[in-house]
């Protein structure tokens, strides 16, 4: 008889034992499990089914294979959606991982009042976006709105095609920015300071120290907040749906937007499906080009 570390002599199980199965991890997570099979996956798999079919909600759906999607190619008002969204995106997601930086840059040195101004930073991302929509309507109204009293203008921000979109993203870095600075403040906590101490040995001012310390280190940081906003980005709809309703005319009329209009409004529930399903193909080839190009970034560094 092999001789078992003691301790592993009562663990040690006969030949053709089986091990009973226990229930307990399985039932911590199958609340999880649960909720995410009845809210998420159930209804992508309800929705990729429909995106085959002819449906209006009140009929028996009809399979039309994969026609939704070939008018997809020829639907001007989605291709307009889909120009408006990516404006957002390149608008929007700058601003939202540069402020994000910056300020976790500022609250993460020891000044007076860092805690408040981490609270005030990120005490609108837990606001509900409707109320966010509806105060920055008031902020931006033409004859009252309290930025163009500041300004001294009568600037029709949310009336006007050339202010429309700037104004919806506007509100939504000040409204997210926020999440992008905790992100950043945790990985700057995460950089060891003696790499902070051999740079000073060595000379490097603070923009060196940055070029070459802190920013290399919130390499991991930096693609995860990148991945994050250009995903929420591209399902921009609460702030347009408040501010603007898509408007003026088709100026900021966003895919999810467009969506919500087809299923909502035009009872084309099949065609609904078909563009959400089209969306979560575009989002996902975004991460895997995302998540390749940032593995390309490391290759050929020595760690």
């Amino acid at each position: 008889m092999p001789i078992l570390p003691q301790g592993l002599h009562d663990r040690a199980s006969p030949p053709g034992h089986r091990r009973p199965i226990r229930l307990t991890p399985y039932l911590f997570i199958l609340p999880f499990v649960s909720i995410f099979v009845a809210m998420r996956l159930g209804p992508a798999i309800f929705s990729l089914l429909m995106s085959l079919t002819n449906w209006r909600g009140v009929t028996v759906p009809e399979f039309i294979g994969l026609r939704n999607f070939a008018y997809m190619a020829q639907d001007t008002q989605l291709h307009i959606a889909l120009q408006n969204t990516t404006l957002y995106t390149l608008l929007s997601v700058p601003l939202l991982l540069g402020g994000g930086l910056v300020l976790a840059l500022l609250l993460n040195q020891r000044l007076p009042g860092r805690s408040l101004g981490r609270m005030a930073a990120f005490t609108p991302y837990v606001l509900m976006s409707t109320v966010v929509g509806v105060l920055w309507v008031w902020m931006l109204e033409r004859d009252f709105g309290l930025l163009n009293v500041f300004l001294g203008t009568r600037i029709p921000w949310l009336l006007s095609k050339d202010w429309a979109m700037p104004s919806v993203v506007l509100a939504s870095v000040w409204w997210t920015v926020g999440y992008n600075m905790v992100l950043f403040l945790a990985g700057l906590q995460e950089i060891p300071e003696e790499l902070y101490e051999a740079a000073r040995i060595d000379g490097a001012g603070r923009l060196q120290t940055f070029w070459r310390v802190t920013w290399p280190m919130l390499a991991p940081t930096t693609f995860l907040a990148l991945l994050l906003t250009l995903t929420r980005s591209f399902q921009v709809f609460d702030q347009v749906f408040v501010m603007t309703g898509g408007g003026p005319g088709t100026a900021t009329l966003t895919v999810v937007q467009y969506l919500y209009l087809v299923a909502f409004t035009q009872y084309k529930f099949g065609y609904g499906s078909a563009i959400a399903v089209g969306l979560l193909l575009l989002l996902l080839t975004l991460t895997l080009l995302l998540r390749w190009w940032n593995r390309r970034g490391y290759e050929g560094v020595d760690l």
